[in-house]
C-alpha cells in the first residue's frame, strides 16, 4: 500500500503523464454525463419497458457497450458500435478490393483517407440504425402507456440527427483520448461503459444470493473466486507469447562491427486480441438490426434463436465466427513474408532455417500452430457467460465471466498500465511492479 501511494505521487510529479490522466478523466466525465441526456420529447419515466428489454440477451450487450445510454434513450444511445462496424467493413475491403489495398500501402496519407471513408460509412450506418432504434423505442414506450409517433416527421428526423451526432461525438472523444490521453481511446470508451455496469451487477448478485436459502453467501464467494480465476486466465491469454530466436550476422562498417547478437521475435498466442470477438459480435447484432429492434416474440424462429445469447445455436455460431475471425485478423496484422524480408535486409536469420522463403514458411507455420489454440481459448472465454447463466448467475453479473467485456477490460487495463509504466520508467521512477517484472500490453510491447 505504501509503494502504491508512492507510485501515485510519482505519477503526479510527471507533468505530461498528469495532464494525460486529467484529460482522459475529463473526456470520460463528459461521456458519462452525455449518457444520461435524454432525447428531446422522451419522458424518462416511460422507459421502464426499454430497461426491462435491455436486461438480457443481445440488448444487454448493446446497452453495456453504450454505458447504459441505450436504455436511457440518450443522445449517445447508439454508442461506438456503428464506428466499429464501419471499421470492420473497411478492413474486409482492404483484402478484397485492390483500391483499398493500394490505399493501405500509401502510408500515413492512405491511413487518413481510410479513416475518412470509415467516418462516412459510420454516418451511413447511423442513418439506418437511428430510425430502427426509434421504432423500438416507440414500441417499448407504448407498453408504458405513452404514445410516440414515429414516421416521416420532425421528431424522427431531429432525433435521428441527434443520435448520429451523439455517436460521432463519442467517436471524437475516443480519438481525443488516443491523441491527448492515455491512448486506445475507442477501447477506453467501451471499457468505461463496461465498468459502469459492474457495481450494480455485483450488488444485484450479492442481494439475490443473500435471499437464497442454504449457503447463498458461500455460493457468492465461490463466484468471486471463479471470476478472479477467469480474469487471471484472460491475462495469460492476452500476454502469452512464443519467442523465435534470431541471429544477426557480423558485419563491418568502417572500423565498427555491427551484428553478431542474438535476439527474439515475440509471437503472441492471441495476436488478434479482442478484435475477433468484436467482429463476431457485430455480425451477431445483424438479427436485431434486421428485426428493427423488435420484440423477440414478433420475430421469426430463426431470428429469435440468434437473439438469445444463452441459446446453443447463438453460442455455437458465435464461437465458430471467433475462430474464423482470429485467423482472418491474424493474417492481416502478421505478414510472415514481410518479416522474413526485414530479417534478410538486416542480416538476420533464424538458426537452422534458410533466409527468404523458408523463413517466411517457418514463421507462418509457427503462427498457425499458435493461432489454433489461441482462437479456441478465445472462443471458450467468449461463451463462458452462457455457462455462468446455466448455474444461476444473474445476467448482469454473468457478462463479466468472459466474453467481450472481460477481454476488453483485461486488454485495456494492461495497455493503460503499460503506458503509465513506460512514463514512470522513462523518468527513472519505480513502476507498478518489482524490478525485472514486465507488463505486456495487447500490442506485445513490454515495459521493464
Amino acid at each position: 500500500m505504501r509503494k502504491f501511494i508512492e507510485i501515485i505521487k510519482n505519477i503526479w510529479k510527471i507533468e505530461d503523464l498528469r495532464n494525460r490522466l486529467l484529460t482522459t478523466l475529463l473526456f470520460v466525465l463528459i461521456y458519462r454525463f452525455g449518457s444520461f441526456v435524454v432525447l428531446p420529447g422522451i419522458d424518462p419515466t416511460a422507459l421502464t419497458a426499454l430497461r426491462a428489454q435491455t436486461a438480457g440477451g443481445l440488448m444487454a450487450l448493446l446497452d453495456m457497450f453504450s454505458g447504459g445510454a441505450f436504455s436511457n434513450a440518450s443522445i449517445f444511445a447508439l454508442g461506438i458500435m456503428p464506428y466499429i462496424s464501419a471499421s470492420i467493413v473497411i478492413q474486409l475491403l482492404t483484402i478484397a478490393v485492390p483500391y483499398f489495398q493500394k490505399m493501405q500501402k500509401e502510408g500515413e496519407s492512405g491511413r487518413q483517407k481510410m479513416n475518412q471513408i470509415t467516418r462516412y460509412l459510420t454516418v451511413a450506418i447511423l442513418l439506418f440504425q437511428g430510425p430502427s432504434y426509434l421504432v423500438n423505442l416507440s414500441v417499448q414506450m407504448a407498453q408504458a402507456g405513452q404514445m410516440l409517433e414515429v414516421g416521416f416527421n420532425w421528431f424522427t428526423i431531429s432525433s435521428t440527427i441527434l443520435l448520429c451526432a451523439g455517436s460521432m461525438f463519442v467517436m471524437w472523444l475516443g480519438e481525443r483520448i488516443t491523441d491527448r490521453g492515455l491512448g486506445n481511446g475507442i477501447s477506453f470508451i467501451i471499457l468505461i461503459g463496461i465498468i459502469a455496469r459492474f457495481p450494480a451487477a455485483i450488488i444485484q448478485e450479492f442481494s439475490s444470493r443473500l435471499n437464497d436459502a442454504g449457503g447463498g453467501l458461500i455460493v457468492f464467494i465461490l463466484e468471486i473466486v471463479i471470476l478472479l480465476f477467469v480474469f487471471a486466465f484472460a491475462i495469460m491469454l492476452v500476454q502469452g507469447t512464443r519467442r523465435i530466436p534470431v541471429q544477426y550476422a557480423k558485419r563491418m562498417v568502417g572500423n565498427k562491427q555491427y551484428g553478431g547478437v542474438r535476439q527474439y521475435i515475440p509471437l503472441k498466442v492471441n495476436s488478434a486480441n479482442v478484435m475477433p470477438i468484436i467482429f463476431a459480435q457485430a455480425i451477431m447484432f445483424i438479427p436485431i438490426a434486421l428485426a428493427g429492434f423488435s420484440n423477440a416474440e414478433s420475430a421469426s424462429a430463426f431470428t429469435r434463436a440468434f437473439m438469445d445469447n444463452d441459446g446453443f445455436w447463438y453460442n455455437f455460431v458465435f464461437a465458430i465466427l471467433i475462430i474464423v475471425f482470429t485467423y482472418f485478423y491474424t493474417a492481416i496484422i502478421i505478414n510472415p513474408v514481410q518479416m522474413a524480408e526485414n530479417l534478410k535486409l538486416n542480416n538476420g536469420f533464424i538458426p537452422g532455417v534458410k533466409p527468404g522463403k523458408k523463413t517466411a514458411e517457418y514463421i507462418d507455420t509457427i503462427m498457425n500452430r499458435l493461432t489454433l489454440p489461441g482462437s479456441v481459448l478465445l472462443a471458450i472465454i467468449a461463451i463462458l457467460p452462457a455457462f455462468a447463466r446455466l448455474f444461476g448467475v444473474s445476467m448482469g453479473f454473468a457478462q463479466f465471466f468472459g466474453g467481450t467485456s472481460l477481454l476488453i477490460m483485461v486488454g485495456v487495463i494492461l495497455d493503460t498500465l503499460q503506458q503509465i509504466e513506460s512514463h514512470l520508467l522513462m523518468r527513472h521512477y519505480d513502476g507498478f511492479f518489482e524490478s525485472g517484472m514486465r507488463i505486456k500490453g495487447r500490442s506485445g510491447a513490454m515495459a521493464y
